[in-house]
């Protein structure tokens, strides 16, 4: 892959709007356009300035743009850059990407400049992989976790881990050096201090992901129950519209109504069913049979049972189906307020929370049941989440790794073993910053960017 030549692409979405911005990096990104805007000369102007003029080419004026100039290293990419702001036709937009490569850029590939600015020490593959969680962020979370990743935040936390990590792992590596002599540059002691304070480092950034999966991806939330328990009161009323019909007829509800709802800057996939019950109407058992398909695939199921016709028993066998799925179950006694007393239900069912969904009452409970369940109260000391897949398996392995080698320690096994057990812990923490990479790690991460960034 070369990353020597100059790039250019459309860095706004696609389409028609009030402007487009074209982005060019690379040695000759200047150069490039300079050849074809009027009326200044851009290869004089300093850096990080702005220019008002044409692009005309062989008498052709393509459009009146804006120029703006980032001269190398002090540019996203550390390369020469040059960002175009025209008008936001497609065919203009067109007309003046051709005219770049026909001057000599050629077309990025997606996120090839980010590719390019990680390659060039702008930020570590963390950082990188940040950006497009930037863009992607749809809540406060998730904006706040992205850009904390963004800034270095995690990086830095990682880069201590891994330097303490680096020091012990030369002197066992002495050690073998010398394997003849049978002497220890390492005191074991102290090596057995430093892998228990990583670990108590690294195991909250590995239960963080939990929490971090869901405010960068949303919670599946699926509402369960029998036929006119209420379950889609509770989705218009957290909602706080009427999104789903309602009506006293059990079996109203005959398909999945899905919607979105932020809680807490957490975003959260809503999905109403049909009611669980036998039946032979051919359309309703269609639905329940979805319903069961949503309850598969859900990340929290919240359970409701009717308060004015479930009982007790009833009310566990439902939850008790429910067990087998091996995820949080919030459970729900709904319409409290048409019966005298819930406490028989609350008493015999664990965690049970009563509210009535029509008058909004006991919503908050729920409320704080979901925010529970994500587990924001599971973040690293310094409020780290760790939202990205990859670097949660590196962090898990990572531990691993080091809990072998605080095993290997304990047991008092040879050096050359635990030398071996500190090499895949660096590995593992050096992969998630980029230190360590290879050219199908990164073609997968840059390839998932959008082209442009």
């Amino acid at each position: 892959m070369n990353f020597t030549d100059t790039i250019v692409a459309l860095a706004t979405p696609a389409g028609v709007g009030a402007i487009g911005v074209i982005r060019l990096s690379g040695d000759r990104a200047i150069e490039i356009v300079n050849a074809v805007f009027k009326p200044k000369d851009l290869s004089t102007q300093p850096t990080h300035t702005i220019h008002y003029g044409r692009i005309e080419s062989k008498g052709r004026v393509y459009d009146e743009v804006v120029a703006s100039l980032y001269i190398a290293p002090r540019s996203y990419t550390k390369e020469n850059v040059v960002e175009i702001s025209c008008h936001g036709s497609p065919f203009i937009q067109e007309s003046i990407l051709q005219l770049f490569v026909e001057q000599g850029a050629r077309f990025a590939r997606p996120g090839e400049f980010t590719q390019r600015a990680f390659l060039n020490g702008a930020f570590d593959l963390a950082q990188a992989e940040a950006v497009a969680d930037v863009i992607a962020a749809d809540s406060a979370a998730a904006q706040n976790a992205a850009l904390h990743q963004l800034r270095g935040g995690f990086s830095k936390e990682l880069a201590a881990l891994r330097e303490e990590l680096i020091h012990f792992a030369s002197l066992i590596e002495l050690e073998l050096d010398f394997g003849e002599e049978d002497v220890e540059f390492a005191d074991r002691k102290d090596l057995e201090a430093l892998v228990n304070q990583l670990l108590t480092n690294i195991r909250p950034l590995v239960s963080s992901f939990r929490a971090g999966n869901a405010v960068k991806n949303g919670v599946a939330t699926v509402i369960v129950g029998k036929p006119n328990a209420g379950k889609s009161t509770l989705l218009n009323a957290l909602l706080n519209e009427d999104r789903a019909i309602v009506s006293d007829i059990a079996g109203t509800t005959r398909d999945s109504l899905e919607d979105e709802w932020t809680l807490g800057g957490i975003k959260f996939r809503l999905v109403d069913t049909a009611g669980l019950r036998e039946t032979s109407d051919v359309i309703e058992a269609l639905g329940v049979e979805r319903t069961q398909a949503w309850v598969k695939k859900a990340q929290v199921v919240i359970y409701m049972a009717d308060a004015t016709s479930e009982t007790p028993d009833g009310l566990a066998a439902g939850v008790e189906a429910l067990g087998a799925l091996e995820i949080p179950v919030i459970k729900l006694l709904n319409k409290v307020d048409q019966i005298a007393d819930p406490s028989a239900f609350v008493s015999a069912i664990p965690d049970l929370l009563a509210i009535s969904a029509k008058n909004r009452a006991g919503l908050k409970d729920l409320e704080t049941a979901l925010l529970n369940v994500v587990g924001l109260d599971q973040v690293s000391t310094n409020g780290t989440l760790v939202t990205n897949l990859r670097h949660y398996q590196q962090l898990l392995q990572t531990q691993e790794t080091l809990e072998g080698v605080l095993s290997a320690l304990q047991t008092g096994l040879t050096g050359d073993l635990i030398a071996q057990d500190l090499r895949y812990a660096l590995h593992h923490l050096g992969e998630i910053t980029g230190q360590i990479s290879n050219d199908d790690l990164l073609k997968n991460i840059f390839g998932k960017f959008c082209i442009g960034k």
